[in-house]
């Protein structure tokens, strides 16, 4: 990987001045590396006395009873989340700290017009000019929209694929999970505009309000629009919607990568799922191969036979909608506010909108993020955090390869199979080793809403011209702006942006055992990724393959049960509970993330045991380091989306999934009949 662009300029310009002074370089060099030695000696963690917020403990709750509440009880009880979030924690914090520094990098863009971000940072601050437009930029493709027959319908839905607008079904161009050196496009259900089928399905309280809010929505878009008898059609589009909900695959079965692996050809497609022009549609995305990836085969059978016998109307309205609430972000403020005033906050319980300038700086990163990231990392990304990442990374994964051969339910010829995984991890630290090239896009100052369209089509056109090309392996899903971080099973990698490189999750300057706790553990759940309930099922090679014998499925699929039974028992909201299955990934990721990143930070020390610090053990201040990162507040509706919706549990499980590990009752000192208590035969150990 390169180095950050203002470290080539740093060390270019040292280079000269010792040149000019004339010493020997040897020299220069070795009372630099002393500099750096002494300023890091000296250098003090940015949180805390040695990284963690004791401030925000609660002691006077036992970690045994709840881990989350002794550790940041004070902390949530004190901050309170923003009018513009629906939830607020450490990655929210991140992300506000990054959104920031990107406002500056833009500000200073926007004075210079060869600026593209420059120029698109600008015209989404231009309030007043998308204002005296109205919805002048988007008629050209509403009338379309109000024109479009049903012969007409599938050269107009794969217009509205490249468009960026919503409809039936999406599609996208990955690897072949069966086959990750050649590209394939996948296709996947669609056509509802709640997040889910089960908020269409389910009853409840809170299901029948979304459900009304959600059919405001429909009535109040078609209103804007300029549709008249809006309250009937808004109601017609919720019914058609139900029914395609109907036939939609749950969040588990279309979660599961055998499941949803399903080749066919184009003529195949067109018998299984009679009722629609497959050919034209795919054709007209730019598709030219004939092999297909169908996620949820019975869903799209289901949701020709539904666009077939629906009246065009009913399927022009819900385009209409569509196409407004796809772009309601660039159009006029009341377009924007009425989307937000359902996905924002009937949605999600978030009270406000964004500012403004907010909502540019997320608008330019989006469309071209790694444009800004260039910035970004020659900024804020330095050489050191990159270096001791690296030895992070290599600890971790060292760690899992001992406990990969120390595994007694795991079969020899497994384990060299499971090595080898490992031992072909690529590792991606804050930004990619080559830029996406955006060249071709079109920014124009005074134009936001053709900037966002052209930046849809500009990434649907990147996206299908993979096809029957090389693997783009330097390719990154984030942004270096981004707090988070992923696991790829097909390229069998793990990434982390540079923007969760930082405190809490990271400071080169903090105690050993806060940054294992920390980002130590974030490394292991995505390295772990590749080994839980769906990544286990991709082999060395990134390929979807059968490579595990039946005893080892069998001893899999056990742990998980467990687990699975273990986080199905929390209720979150009063009758509302974790599902186990659709979260099991993720809890797979915590538990075994923190484990191997625990053995790692043990092996970091030598043999030796850590300091007490500010009356803390090094194994206490490692699970309040793993603590921290999830400290987090929700507001009630976003909490409650996110069972339905979020494979990943709540912060407070998440922190919880120490009760597994059996360092941490010792550290605490947990006793049978505190809360969080397991015996010892309960605990799950899986890796």
């Amino acid at each position: 990987m390169t180095r950050p662009q203002f470290s080539s300029r740093l060390l270019a310009t040292a280079a000269l001045g010792a040149l000019l002074l004339g010493a020997p370089a040897a020299l220069l060099a070795a009372k630099e590396n002393t500099a750096r030695a002494e300023a890091k000696a000296s250098a003090k963690p940015e949180i805390g006395s040695y990284g963690f917020d004791a401030s925000g403990m609660d002691t006077t709750v036992l970690p045994g009873d709840d881990f989350y509440a002794y550790a940041n009880g004070a902390w949530a009880k004190n901050t309170a989340i923003p009018a513009d979030k629906s939830n607020y924690g450490m990655f929210t914090a991140l992300a506000d700290l990054s959104q920031k520094r990107t406002q500056e990098i833009l500000e200073a863009a926007k004075s210079n017009p060869d600026s593209m971000i420059g120029r698109s940072y600008a015209s989404y601050l231009d309030a007043a000019t998308v204002e005296a437009k109205g919805l002048a930029p988007i008629e050209p493709w509403l009338a379309k929209v109000r024109s479009v027959d049903k012969a007409g319908l599938a050269k107009l839905l794969a217009e509205a694929d490249r468009n960026g607008v919503q409809h039936f079904f999406g599609g996208y161009v990955g690897q072949d999970d069966r086959n990750p050196d050649v590209y394939i496009y996948s296709l996947y259900q669609g056509g509802i505009g709640m997040p889910d089928r089960d908020f269409y399905l389910k009853d409840g309280e809170r299901n029948t309000k979304l459900q009304a809010a959600y059919l405001q929505h429909l009535q109040n878009v078609l209103t804007l629009a300029g549709e008249a008898n809006a309250a009937a059609r808004a109601q017609a589009i919720y019914d058609f919607e139900k029914q395609i909900a109907a036939v939609h695959w749950d969040k588990n079965d279309s979660s599961d990568a055998v499941k949803i692996y399903n080749k066919m050809t184009i003529a195949e497609l067109a018998k299984a799922a009679p009722g629609f022009d497959w050919a034209t549609f795919i054709r007209g995305v730019g598709v030219e191969e004939d092999s297909l990836l169908i996620a949820q085969p019975s869903a799209f059978t289901g949701e020709a036979k539904l666009i077939a016998d629906a009246p065009i109307g009913v399927i022009r309205d819900l385009l209409l909608v569509r196409s407004l609430d796809s772009f309601s972000d660039v159009l006029p403020d009341a377009v924007a506010k009425e989307a937000f005033a359902f996905y924002g906050t009937a949605l999600s319980g978030t009270p406000e909108m964004q500012e403004r300038w907010k909502r540019a700086v997320d608008f330019t990163t989006n469309n071209m993020g790694e444009a800004v990231g260039q910035d970004y990392v020659a900024k804020y990304f330095t050489p050191e955090t990159k270096a001791e990442m690296d030895k992070l990374v290599k600890n971790v994964i060292a760690a899992l390869g001992d406990r990969i051969d120390n595994l007694t339910w795991m079969q020899p010829e497994t384990k060299v199979r499971a090595r080898a995984k490992l031992a072909n991890f690529t590792t991606k630290i804050g930004y990619p080793d080559k830029w996406k090239d955006y060249s071709k896009l079109e920014i124009r100052a005074d134009d936001l809403f053709g900037n966002a369209l052209r930046a849809n089509q500009f990434a649907h056109d990147d996206n299908i011209s993979r096809l029957g090309g090389p693997i783009r392996r330097w390719e990154w899903a984030m942004t270096p702006m981004t707090v988070n971080a992923y696991a790829n099973f097909s390229m069998n990698e793990i990434v982390f942006p540079a923007a969760i490189l930082q405190p809490p999750f990271f400071d080169p300057h903090a105690d050993p055992a806060i940054n294992y706790g920390g980002i130590g553990a974030v490394i292991g759940h995505e390295i772990s990724h590749h080994f839980d309930d769906q990544g286990a099922k991709y082999d060395e090679s990134g390929k979807l393959a059968d490579w595990w014998t039946p005893e080892d499925v069998a001893a899999f699929e056990a742990a998980g049960k467990a687990l699975v039974a273990q986080y199905d028992a929390y209720e979150i909201l009063p009758g509302e509970h974790l599902d186990g299955t659709f979260t099991l990934g993720e809890n797979i990721g915590d538990l075994a993330g923190l484990t191997i990143a625990y053995d790692a930070y043990k092996k970091s020390l030598g043999g030796k045991e850590a300091p007490v610090i500010d009356g803390m053990t090094g194994d206490q201040r490692f699970f309040l380091g793993w603590a921290q990162v999830w400290r987090r507040n929700y507001r009630e509706q976003n909490l409650s989306q996110r069972i339905t919706t979020d494979p990943h549990s709540p912060s407070i499980q998440r922190t919880w999934v120490s009760r597994n590990l059996d360092p941490w009752y010792k550290a605490y000192g947990v006793k049978e009949g505190q809360k969080l208590y397991l015996a010892p035969e309960d605990r799950v150990r899986i890796w």
